[in-house]
């Protein structure tokens, strides 16, 4: 049977190991043909910060994320993920683009906010936030869809060698990697940030026991800043934050608190005091990113380069109805969702979201009439035998709808 001719870039990488240069520069074109902005190699070596993760852990700041505290162990070395590994090849995908028009652009977001349509996607139907990573297709899949096919053309090459893709389901701290592998650096809002794309980046990883010189010994190209200095006296990230997630000097959050959290993962009632907080987010939150000046002056990639998949879908950007999600059915909330990296939000979860979010918004409006006529959807929704969680947060809406009118009555 004949054998397949190679593709000239199979040509290219061969596995008689080339200079170290030379070899580094192949992986990172690879890379890039398979249409990631970003590429490096760090050393499989185990975590730098065991400790502080499993303080972390140990205080509860994963909130009801159980799988970041199980298989720690896997989590702290690479090798225990995948036997005598040897590398880490770091990828990134970028996923919010520079707008044809810059007045639409993050570039002025920050500074008018109520003006970027992008920023402010809220038309007179009120409606709920959702955050800039899910507008287009799961990144999960579509960041694996490529990763297996850049490991399928390296096994080839490499036979005796093992490769595993990873995105951010699997126990890898993939962001200290990235960072390693000269991707960017870690931002006070704990994002990696890269200093021309800024920080809406996906990151992906091929664990592998090819030895693999790194971005650091071959000297490419990567930020020369200290990794704990890039961010100088910056605090727009810890400032800006609605729950105050981020620590007070950066570089950490206690996750349990973070809106990106307590929306999408936090199966239970949010607490009461987070509810004004959350503001209009009803599936994760990108508010630490909007202030960031790494991610303003045109530092995304431009539209026409963005991979499809991640094209904004307009019914997500724009935002979701949020007085019809109250009415939703569980096939609504899957045709919505379809596809999109936050499929896995339950129907109670995103009801739930909304019902704090409309009360949000009526409350800043001052509008008594709106109010009112949300108090009464809200009690049929209290005395509906229906979902405990959907009921218990329409209780709660109740009370400060109550609360408001009492203090602000004519």
């Amino acid at each position: 049977m004949p054998t397949k001719p190679r593709s000239s870039q199979q040509q290219e990488i061969m596995p008689d190991q080339p200079p170290k240069q030379l070899q580094h520069q192949q992986i990172i074109e690879l890379a890039q043909q398979h249409g990631f902005v970003l590429a490096g190699i760090a050393s499989a070596n185990p975590t730098k910060y065991p400790d502080a993760l499993k303080q972390w852990i140990d205080n509860g700041m994963h909130g009801e994320m159980d799988y970041l505290a199980n298989h720690l162990d896997v989590r702290l070395d690479p090798n225990n993920l995948l036997k005598n590994a040897q590398s880490v090849i770091c990828l990134a995908d970028a996923y919010f683009p520079i707008l044809p028009n810059k007045a639409d652009s993050p570039a002025s977001s920050a500074d008018q906010p109520n003006e970027n349509p992008v920023n402010q996607p809220h038309n007179e139907q009120i409606s709920g936030r959702v955050a800039r990573y899910a507008w287009g297709s799961d990144y999960h899949k579509v960041l694996k869809k490529r990763l297996f096919k850049i490991a399928d053309e390296l096994k080839t090459l490499f036979p005796d060698h093992e490769f595993r893709c990873t995105t951010d389901t699997a126990p890898i701290l993939e962001r200290e990697y990235a960072t390693a592998a000269g991707l960017g650096w870690t931002g006070k809002h704990t994002l990696l940030i890269h200093p021309k794309l800024g920080s809406y980046l996906l990151l992906g990883t091929i664990v592998t026991t090819l030895p693999l010189p790194t971005t650091e010994q071959v000297g490419y190209p990567a930020p020369n800043i200290a990794p704990d200095d890039h961010c100088g006296s910056c605090t727009r990230c810890i400032d800006a934050c609605p729950t105050q997630c981020i620590s007070s000097d950066g570089y950490s959050l206690d996750g349990s608190r973070c809106i990106s959290y307590l929306t999408l993962e936090h199966r239970s009632e949010i607490p009461i005091g987070f509810h004004d907080q959350i503001g209009e987010w009803i599936a994760g939150c990108d508010v630490c990113q909007e202030v960031c000046p790494h991610n303003r002056h045109g530092n995304h990639a431009p539209l026409d380069k963005l991979i499809d998949a991640y094209k904004p879908k307009s019914h997500l950007a724009a935002g979701l109805p949020l007085y019809e999600i109250l009415d939703w059915t569980a096939d609504d909330r899957q045709q919505t969702f379809m596809g999109s990296a936050i499929k896995r939000i339950k129907l109670n979860m995103i009801q739930r979201n909304a019902i704090v979010a409309l009360t949000n918004q009526l409350i800043n409006q001052e509008d008594h009439h709106l109010l009112i006529g949300l108090k009464q959807k809200l009690i049929s929704i209290a005395q509906d035998d229906g979902d405990d969680m959907v009921r218990k947060t329409a209780i709660q809406s109740i009370q400060r709808i109550e609360e408001y009118l009492e203090s602000n009555h004519d």
